[in-house]
């Protein structure tokens, strides 16, 4: 029982980890529209979280469009569908129990 709510919680706090890194993607997406400052703290965590990824979704696909840069967006999806493979990983291992 004790072992079936530690994975519980496990799988909740994987799920709001993944959830907090696609806020901050989508965060980096919207900063990307406008011209920030480089300098400031807030703009150089969301490059320095997100820069080594995107640059390697970059280049296995180039998904350039008229100037529009669509890795965040594979990245999105890519995570959702991570996070719910995972979820649903730990709901099945917590229900074995």
């Amino acid at each position: 029982m004790i072992v079936r709510e530690i994975i519980l919680a496990l799988a909740q706090v994987v799920d709001l980890v993944f959830t907090l890194y696609i806020f901050i993607i989508v965060a980096r997406a919207i900063l990307s529209w406008v011209n920030p400052d480089p300098y400031n703290p807030i703009v150089r965590f969301l490059h320095s979280a997100t820069d080594p990824v995107l640059y390697k979704i970059q280049r296995w696909v180039p998904m350039t469009f008229g100037g529009i840069d669509f890795s965040p967006l594979v990245l999105l999806v890519a995570l959702t569908f991570l996070q719910r493979v995972i979820h649903a990983v730990f709901i099945q291992l917590a229900s074995s129990f």
